[in-house]
């Protein structure tokens, strides 16, 4: 069972949503019926959701004990990873070319020369790690500390934020996700809508997608929102992937199926033209 905050199709309502995800990060209502989504696809689990629209069920969650639960956050590091390489210098804009450096890699499309966007879209982990010795660890961990990134650890293994030590959960997820998409990060306003334009999935006549995978190996990530006119709906899952590759459509298939039963995402079989398709092509 769960419940339901009812607010006035209004400006205070949707002021209501928007504070109710607020207040409620850590006690968010139980939705025990998403377990079905995460039975149907046979995956261990948890997703966090945040609706703001002006009719908002407000924060929400299933299985909200591992939704505390902090994990590498993988590739979905790569938005806030963009953010610190645009401040940093160490790359200008999404037009300028990251050269490849000649290493063959498993993924085919990283084998040549990049940028911002086609990096972003392929999960190119090279250019990141290149970034990451560019800006250099003190910087990567004020960044961290500037935002509040999760545990906001650069230390062990690297690449940091998928072998190392780096973990967040899925309610910090949303916190971080919801000012991006304010741009109240302490960033430059610009390269805040860059990097929200560089994770644009899909779009139709009414509503954007934006969103960002990531696999550690054990765990995959589908983090993001969708954009409607009367308030986003933000979204962080993460699910166990014991059979590794086969289980990452998974982490869409479930989002988009629970974001559809709310009227916040049509079913893909309905969605039509308009828009650009999901990118597949996904790494750690």
């Amino acid at each position: 069972m769960h419940r339901t905050l009812h607010c006035p199709t209004s400006l205070f309502g949707a002021l209501f949503a928007m504070l109710s995800c607020i207040a409620q990060a850590d006690i968010a209502v139980e939705r025990a019926d998403w377990g079905d989504f995460f039975s149907q696809y046979k995956a261990e689990g948890t997703i966090v959701i945040c609706d703001e629209r002006a009719a908002s069920k407000g924060y929400m969650a299933f299985n909200t004990e591992r939704a505390g639960r902090r994990y590498s956050p993988a590739s979905t590091f790569k938005i806030p990873h963009a953010l610190f390489a645009l401040d940093a210098g160490v790359v200008q804009d999404e037009f300028e070319k990251i050269k490849w450096d000649g290493i063959r890699r498993s993924v085919p499309i990283w084998n040549q020369d990049q940028d911002l966007r086609s990096s972003m879209r392929h999960s190119a982990v090279w250019v990141y790690e290149r970034f990451a010795e560019m800006i250099g660890e003190p910087k990567e961990r004020e960044y961290l500390e500037r935002i509040q990134y999760g545990n906001q650890d650069t230390t062990g293994k690297g690449p940091f934020w998928v072998e190392g030590n780096l973990q967040i959960s899925a309610h910090e997820q949303i916190g971080f996700l919801r000012q991006l998409y304010r741009n109240k990060l302490p960033f430059d306003v610009a390269a805040q809508r860059l990097v929200k334009d560089l994770i644009l999935v899909e779009a139709g006549r009414d509503w954007i997608l934006r969103g960002k995978t990531g696999w550690s190996g054990a765990v995959g990530w589908w983090v993001g929102w969708v954009e409607h006119p009367a308030g986003a709906v933000f979204f962080a899952l993460n699910i166990d992937t014991p059979g590794r590759m086969e289980d990452l459509p998974k982490r869409e298939g479930i989002t988009r199926a629970i974001l559809a039963s709310m009227g916040a995402l049509k079913p893909e079989a309905e969605q039509g033209g308009g828009g650009q398709p999901a990118t597949r092509v996904e790494s750690k």
